[in-house]
């Protein structure tokens, strides 16, 4: 369809406006051809005429449907035009408050002047993973895109950020690096991310400033490359700078200020470690104060400077470069201070005193003198002498302000390189990813050579995007399959020639800075000459011949020549170079030393090939200008772009007044234009600028097709037949692989169409309610209008045809008709009452004789019957009671007589025992007297000790006194020898006194002899010295060894006294031996008669029982019962089957008689079983006893032991009498309850004996009753039936035969088993466990290694009790605390968790592994507790549970421990759960249709790219449900405790409900009422699955209810003060800024529904101001619940777990 045929009523279309740049109409008439007129209505009510061309094609551009509008990318527009491009924005940015959209492949962000709470960690996971249309356009979105290309591509990236200065390229470069950061998490502890984002803030301190449009305006170009390695993990970064705005050092402009750092540097002026600086205030220094602001609002400078020096400490960055940084920057400070006085018109001078240049010179360690001489003046070089000439006022302050720049610029390069050094990393480079944060097009009232350069840059990058969108283009025709057309679009190479080609601007400004005398006119009116009139991109003004126009693409700039040479220069004197080169501060002199620049590491791998060759000067001597610099840098920065992929980030200003939200479209608009946004546009609507997926085709647009075209199963084929039926013109589309490709305006075509046949459908809709309600409402009144016609008539008809007459004739006959047929009535009903009163009266009477009859006859059987069977019931009962009481007791006392049996002849051997002790007693008496003539020959060999002792004693005091003499006669010889040399020196100095000059040589050697003969005599001095020493040392020792002796004589005589007392103590107990002999032969003469007496009862208890079970069979006589039972009329013995009842009684009371002696006989053995562990518990103690008096026999101290043990013994001999006594006392109590029990036992029976004896007695029917039941037979006339019963009681009775014999079988078994009991005794009785695994040290390794690591859920496990291994585990610890071994307990239960840890760790993935050792785990944990002997876990036990409690040891600790590992295992395995089923949530929670045909799609744009025909793929919510399905089952297999569970459940429908959330607040496709639905439903779903596995009681429902009412929100009507207050009251769970981001992004699908206006959304906020939680957006969907581990007691016994083979723990023996 044409485009001019669109032009239509109703649609809307949009004019040129002053103000609003834009300005929307819709037209009120049909455009037809030879129109020239456009009839319009604008938005203010107000008609207006368009003039148009339809032949040139001047018409307004259309307005695309409001469904279009505010969409995530602008080329999903229909339209694609800046109307549209600007109002989509505009919607976006004040309706929905939205600052990022897409525009094709560049990301446009707006800057909203306010912090959004749209950045924080939980953002960035939101993002990380996404594809970039899945979720709403953000920098994080772009940021993954390059990171994901990156690690699949293995392709550098490059996210190139540009804007006007206050768009917000800083914010949003630094947002991008914390993305990266964030997502790349190294596991090394070097903090490399930190580092990287730590270079930020430096940055910005030295490079960015104060402007009249930003507070924090770069003013650099900054290109940071973040280095990754094979893992796509940070491991460095490097920094590229262009083009620092040095000149803002020196000066600023009004209400700007210079560089962050200065400022920050003056705020920290008073702190102790910047007082050596001498610094003042802002205001004070002219190179701070000059813009006339000092402060920004709202920053605290100070604080900004603590977190500047934070940064560099980061950086690694010491103290001391810190304080040489700060202290250049206070230099400069203090040179802008520095006075130039004017001497003359040409000549100037600086004050040496001057205070700032002595603390500038003080600072930089320079000469005041020197400094103040080369400030004022210059040194001129020629080829034959050095002129050094004074300057003018301003020439030296220009140079002061040169010098300044020269050291910041410096300054600023070096911290730059510090910050690349601390970022290098010593690994290779994979890969990496740069971020280019650098200005865009710039235009201001006066654009200088800043502005030159910046636009220059610009245009470099411009062209590289436009040659990267054409690339994009092309491969995405060539992917789809579509041909290929040139498109036409803006090429700026003509624009980048004219600067940088040869003879360009760039290169005749730089030949003009090589003259001596160049000058700014020189070189503009070069310009004239060259390109004025030749060159249509070069203009010069009209009022200005200092000036310059350049038509960029963007717009046309004019630029003021005035200082572009100078600026180019960047000149400092020679001479103040030199000077600063001899500064002693290393720093500063560094910065002017000749040498070269390192290249860069990172650069060095990027091997690109330039589109254009770098213009070169051909002279060598040629000075690098800073144009020439940037040029440079520049074609190396396009050289990086080109070699990586791009990605654009366009940052837009809303307005220049910096209000929060405020839209200004002019500004915008021009922005738009220079940013190349519109040209994005422009090259995508030339072609095929709609692109829908078949799919999305068809679920839009499946409204227009027809039946026909419904019925094909192909649904790409569908969507062609229907796009070729609906657009003729082939060429308005085409059609691709997996998409459709639209011409501009189809789309909105295609939308007409639709709302078309909706508005018609709707019409059709309306027609037929109406005109039904019509026709019901005509029904009714004429209903009612026939009704009262009809009551109308009547009355008319009946006034005019009745008279008086004919009325009373009427009523008379009716009143004789009334009379006559009453009589006849009356009469025919007493008939009828008399017939049936008589009929009642015989029915009656024979019911009642038959009544009787019945009765007399039923009361006479039932009479004999009870008495009968009283009789024998009584007779039975008599007999069975007697049998019964007989055998039990019969059965008690032989019991009792063995347990006696067994009891005396342990007491025996306890009395044996006891002798034996006695036997030790008389050796030990022995052992005394040997000791004691033991001690009687130590004392003697300590006598001769000391006689020793005495005699070494005398020989040392010998030797002492020897060397005394020695020592003495070595003093004499000495003073002998001095009074020697005396005498010979008194006799040299005679001989020297005359012979001096003679013998002088004679003098020099006595001289040499005599100093020989000193020597001599020091050293013997010195040996002497020495020996004195050594005997000293001698002296000492034997004194101490004297001493020693002394102290072991002392010793001796101590133990020889106590071995007395220890011998006097054991005669005393020698006496007492005696005794005890005595007391142990009562004992044995009681031990006999009670031998003699259980023997005498118990042969009295088998006679008993031989007569008792003859007795019994024969009471039992099978023939007998057979005779009575073969008798006649069978069928007569029994009426209602009481035969049959009586022989399943006798049954029962059998079995209740044989279980209860059973548990009789049980409960017998148990306590004898532990009477008896007593007496060996006993007979261990004196084991023990005996072995403990054996051990200890040589040393004194071994006897003092035996000493001890030997009075214990005595005590215990005392405690057996006791326990002796205690057990005869037992004996005769339980003698006594047997005798009670057996008493009490027919009173209990009587009940459970009733019906045996009832089936007994009936079996002798008395022939009273035989006589009864003959009678009553031959009342009864029906032969048949009685054979029939008689055949069915023979067959009865067979039976009741065969159950007697069992009986009579049984109760011979039983008497057997008496009998061999009798004989066997204790020995036979059946085995009973402790609940504990006995294994030996060796096994532990291979314990630890079956049962933990090499068990596996699966196959193994499947048939065991819930905590099996727990279980075993804990029952070997029972084993390792019963043997009481610190030791084995404490390695096995190191083993068993350092087991478990190891299981965890590798199978760290694995979910039933981990959901199988947290059940385990938690199993282990409560057995723990549970059998710890504890009072509140010991209360849930059983009393056979409490006896397998822990004896020895206490492990609170280790139940610490494992609970710590069982909370590590339990995030583990949360962990798991939630990466397995976080991928199908968002795809089953939200795009998945649960309710068919509700959702309909809607056109996506450039980024949805990855959509394709099939899509049966993808997650539903059936998945999601599966895999909670699969969770659940997997935990209920393994026995894991129900809370557990259920806090499991819950924290899994938290992420649920958190990351759908998320994702809806991140997707404004996905705010529809439609898909609020499919929420709702999708809710419902997960609430049914837990009412299906009756976890209803959890709390996991509760977290679902942000998201419920995040649903409700969206279904719910957005209109009126009713709906906004109902959504307070409603939506306590969200916050108000949740609350308010749904509704901002609220999206209709379809033109019948109504976007949420900015008031209601606003009202809204209102009455949400009082919470306190309103800024909160994202939850965290990795927020853990807090787990607890609840106490549940185990119901399984230790002693009855089997262990399965399958285990392969064969090596565990059960104790």
């Amino acid at each position: 369809m044409a485009l001019a045929e669109l032009y239509t009523q109703y649609n809307r279309v949009w004019i040129p406006d002053a103000e609003e740049v834009w300005k929307s109409a819709e037209i009120t008439k049909d455009l037809k051809s030879g129109d020239n007129v456009l009839h319009l209505l604008l938005e203010d009510g107000t008609d207006m005429k368009y003039p148009v061309d339809r032949e040139r094609h001047l018409l307004p551009p259309l307005r695309n449907p409001d469904i279009l509008v505010g969409e995530n990318d602008l080329t999903a527009l229909s339209y694609l035009h800046e109307p549209a491009v600007l109002h989509n924005l505009k919607v976006r940015f004040m309706e929905s408050k939205l600052i990022y959209t897409y525009s094709g492949i560049i990301l446009v962000a707006i800057n909203p002047y306010k912090e959004i709470p749209i950045y924080g960690d939980a953002i960035i996971h939101a993002y990380s993973g996404q594809n970039m249309g899945d979720m709403d356009p953000h920098i994080f979105a772009v940021a993954e895109e390059a990171y994901k290309q990156m690690a699949r591509n293995n392709r550098n990236q490059s996210i190139i950020v540009s804007g006007e200065s206050g768009a917000g390229k800083t914010v949003s470069a630094r947002y991008a690096m914390r993305y990266f950061a964030t997502v790349s998490k190294s596991s090394s502890k070097a903090n490399v991310e930190d580092r990287v984002l730590a270079s930020n803030p430096i940055t910005e301190a030295i490079g960015n400033a104060k402007t009249t449009r930003n507070d924090n305006s770069s003013r650099f170009g900054k290109y940071s490359e973040i280095s990754f390695d094979k893992r796509y993990q940070i491991i460095g970064a490097n920094l590229r700078t262009y083009l620092l705005e040095k000149s803002r050092v020196v000066f600023q402009s009004e209400d700007e200020r210079n560089y962050h750092i200065f400022y920050q540097l003056c705020a920290s002026a008073t702190q102790p470690e910047f007082k050596h600086l001498h610094l003042m205030t802002a205001d004070e220094f002219n190179y701070t104060a000059m813009g006339g602001c000092t402060v920004i609002e709202g920053v605290d400078d100070r604080r900004d400077m603590i977190d500047t020096q934070k940064t560099f400490t980061l950086l690694g960055l010491n103290v001391d470069f810190q304080m040489d940084v700060f202290k250049i920057l206070a230099a400069i400070l203090h040179l802008g201070n520095v006075e130039v006085k004017r001497v003359s018109d040409d000549k100037s001078s600086v004050n040496k005193n001057d205070k700032h240049l002595k603390l500038f010179c003080e600072l930089l360690d320079l000469e005041s003198e020197k400094v103040a001489l080369w400030l004022c003046n210059r040194k001129i070089v020629t080829t034959s002498d050095t002129v050094i000439k004074p300057m003018t006022k301003l020439q030296a302050d220009n140079a002061r302000d040169a010098l300044a720049k020269k050291i910041y610029s410096h300054l600023f390069d070096h911290i730059v390189e510090k910050i690349n050094k601390a970022l290098q990393f010593p690994g290779k480079q994979h890969t990496f990813i740069g971020v280019l944060d650098i200005y865009g097009f710039e235009t201001f009232e006066i654009n200088s050579f800043e502005q030159f350069c910046i636009n220059y840059a610009n245009e470099k990058l411009q062209q590289q995007f436009n040659l990267h969108v054409f690339k994009l283009e092309q491969e995405e025709y060539m992917k789809e399959d579509i041909p290929w057309t040139l498109i036409d679009f803006y090429d700026n190479q003509p624009v980048i020639d004219l600067i940088e080609a040869k003879m360009g601007i760039l290169e005749l400004l730089d030949e003009e800075c090589l003259l001596p005398q160049g000058r700014d006119e020189n070189w503009l009116q070069k310009l004239y000459n060259n390109y004025l009139n030749k060159n249509p991109l070069f203009e010069k003004p009209r009022m200005s011949n200092r000036a310059f126009i350049i038509q960029h693409f963007a717009d046309k700039v004019e630029y003021q020549c005035d200082g572009f040479l100078e600026k180019n220069r960047d000149t400092v004197y020679e001479s103040l170079i030199d000077l600063l080169k001899t500064s002693k501060f290393q720093m500063c002199a560094n910065f002017f030393q000749d040498t070269s620049t390192p290249t860069s590491p990172f650069s060095a791998g990027i091997k690109v090939k330039s589109a254009r060759p770098v213009i070169k000067s051909a002279n060598k001597e040629f000075r690098m200008t800073v144009g020439c610099k940037f040029r440079n840098s520049l074609c190396l920065l396009m050289e990086t772009l080109n070699a990586t992929t791009p990605h654009y980030v366009r940052c837009i200003k809303p307005n220049d007044e910096k209000l929060q939200f405020e839209f200004d479209s002019k500004r915008v608009v021009q922005q738009l234009r220079a940013c190349g946004v519109l040209e994005t546009i422009r090259i995508s609507a030339q072609s095929y600028p709609s692109r829908w997926t078949y799919i999305e085709f068809f679920g839009r647009y499946s409204i227009l097709m027809t039946q026909q075209e419904l019925y094909l199963s192909d649904k790409k084929h569908i969507c062609k037949v229907v796009l070729q039926r609906l657009i003729q013109d082939s060429n308005q589309y085409q059609f691709g692989r997996t998409k459709i490709f639209f011409r501009a305006g189809q789309v909105a075509y295609l939308e007409k169409l639709r709302s078309d046949k909706l508005r018609n459908a709707c019409i059709m809709i309306q027609k037929n309610i109406r005109g039904w309600v019509q026709r019901k409402k005509f029904l009714r009144a004429r209903n009612s209008a026939i009704v009262i016609q009809q009551y109308f008539r009547g009355q008319r008809s009946v006034r005019q045809a009745i008279t008086a007459t004919s009325l009373k004739q009427t009523w008379a006959a009716i009143i004789i008709q009334k009379h006559c047929r009453g009589f006849l009535v009356r009469r025919i009903y007493q008939l009828i009452l008399i017939a049936t009163v008589t009929i009642q009266a015989f029915t009656r009477g024979y019911l009642a004789r038959q009544r009787y009859r019945k009765l007399r006859e039923e009361h006479k059987a039932l009479v004999l019957q009870k008495y009968a069977r009283a009789w024998l019931a009584r007779r039975r009962f008599q007999n069975m009671r007697r049998f019964v009481l007989n055998i039990q007791l019969s059965y008690r006392v032989q019991r009792l007589q063995k347990k006696l049996e067994d009891q005396n002849k342990e007491n025996h051997g306890l009395v044996e025992r006891l002798t034996s002790l006695a036997s030790t007693h008389a050796q030990n008496l022995d052992k005394l007297h040997k000791l004691e003539s033991e001690l009687e020959k130590k004392t003697v060999h300590g006598k001769s000790q000391e006689e020793k002792v005495k005699k070494y004693k005398d020989d040392s005091e010998q030797k002492l006194a020897k060397l005394q003499k020695q020592n003495t006669e070595l003093l004499e010889m000495k003073q002998q020898l001095e009074m020697k040399l005396e005498d010979k020196t008194q006799e040299m100095k005679e001989k020297m006194n005359d012979l001096t000059n003679q013998l002088f040589a004679d003098v020099e050697k006595e001289e040499k002899q005599r100093i020989k003969l000193e020597k001599h005599f020091e050293i013997q001095k010195e040996d002497y010295e020495k020996q004195i020493e050594i005997l000293k040392v001698e002296i000492k020792s034997l004194k101490s060894r004297n001493k020693q002796l002394l102290r072991q004589v002392e010793e001796q005589q101590l133990l020889s006294d106590g071995l007395k007392q220890e011998i006097s103590h054991l005669t005393n107990v020698a006496e007492k031996i005696p005794e005890l002999q005595k007391e142990i032969e009562v004992l044995e003469a009681q031990k006999r008669e009670s031998d003699n007496q259980m023997q005498f009862q118990k042969q009295e208890m088998r006679e008993k029982m031989n007569e008792m079970a003859k007795q019994l069979l024969d009471s039992l006589e099978i023939e007998d019962v057979k005779n009575r039972l073969a008798q006649e009329d069978l069928g007569n013995i029994n009426e209602d089957g009481e035969l049959w009842f009586a022989y399943e009684g006798l049954k029962k009371a059998t079995r209740i008689l044989e279980s209860h002696f059973q548990t009789q006989k049980e409960s017998y053995e148990k306590d004898i079983e532990l009477l008896n562990f007593n007496v060996n518990h006993l007979a261990d103690d004196v084991k023990k006893l005996q072995k403990s008096c054996n051990e200890e026999k040589e040393t004194n101290d071994s006897l003092r032991q035996e000493i001890i043990r030997l009075t214990t013994e005595n005590k215990v001999v005392a405690t057996l009498k006791a326990k002796i006594s205690d057990l005869e006392k037992q004996n005769m109590d339980l003698q006594g309850c047997l005798y009670e029990q057996s008493m009490k036992l027919p009173g209990k029976e009587e009940k459970v004996t009733n019906h045996k004896q009832q089936a007994l007695e009936k079996e002798e029917v008395t022939p009273q009753l035989q006589n009864s039941i003959r009678q009553v037979q031959e009342e009864d006339k029906e032969e048949g039936d009685i054979r029939q019963i008689k055949q069915d009681y023979e067959e009865q009775a067979d039976k009741k035969d065969r159950i007697i014999k069992k009986l009579q079988d049984q109760i011979k078994a039983l008497t057997k088993s008496i009998e061999t009991d009798n004989q066997v005794g204790i020995s036979t009785v059946s085995k009973e466990y402790l609940g504990m695994l006995e294994f030996i040290p060796e096994d532990e390794p291979k314990l630890i290694s079956n049962l933990i690591l090499d068990l596996k859920p699966r196959g193994v496990v499947v048939n065991m009790i819930p905590g099996l291994p727990a279980h075993i585990m804990f029952m070997c610890v029972r084993y390792t605390d019963y043997i009481n071994e610190a030791d084995r307990i404490k390695s096995l239960m190191n083993a068993t968790i350092n087991g478990i840890k190891q299981v965890i760790k590798d199978h760290a993935e694995d979910f039933e592994m981990l959901s199988f050792w947290l059940s385990n785990v938690h199993h282990f944990l409560n057995c723990l507790k549970q059998y710890s002997g504890e009072e509140e876990f010991a209360k849930y036990n059983l009393p056979l549970q409490n006896k397998n409690c822990l004896k020895n040891f206490d492990l609170s600790e280790y139940r610490q421990i494992i609970s710590d590992l069982a909370i590590r295992i339990y995030h583990q395995f949360i962990t798991v759960m939630e990466n397995n089923i976080q991928p199908m949530i968002v795809p089953g929670m939200l795009e998945h249709e649960s309710l068919h045909g509700i959702s309909v799609a809607k056109p996506t744009g450039f980024r949805k790219r990855s959509s394709s025909i099939d899509d049966t793929d993808t997650y539903t919510m059936t998945s999601i449900l599966q895999q909670l399905s699969y969770f659940y089952t997997t935990m209920c297999q393994h026995g894991m405790d129900s809370e557990l569970l259920k806090q499991a459940v819950k924290q899994l429908f938290y992420l649920i409900s958190s990351v759908t959330l998320n994702s809806l607040f991140l997707r404004k496709d996905m705010c529809s009422c439609r898909k609020g639905m499919q929420i709702r439903c999708n809710i419902s779903y997960l609430e049914e699955w837990l009412q299906g596995k009756n976890l209803q009681g959890s709390t996991a429902k509760e977290t679902l209810e942000p998201l419920s009412q995040a649903a409700w929100l969206l279904q719910v009507k957005k209109i009126k003060d009713e709906d906004a207050k109902e959504i307070c009251e409603r939506c306590t769970t969200l916050s108000p800024m949740q609350i308010v981001k749904i509704l901002n992004s609220y999206t209709p699908i379809d033109d019948f529904e109504k976007r949420v206006t900015p008031s209601f959304v606003r009202k809204v906020q209102s009455m949400l101001s009082n919470r306190d939680d309103g800024s909160q957006l994202m939850l965290d969907s990795k927020y853990l619940f807090q787990v607890t581990f609840p106490f549940s007691p185990s119901p399984h016994a230790l002693e009855m777990i089997q262990i399965p083979s399958s285990l392969k723990l064969g090596f565990l023996t059960r104790i």
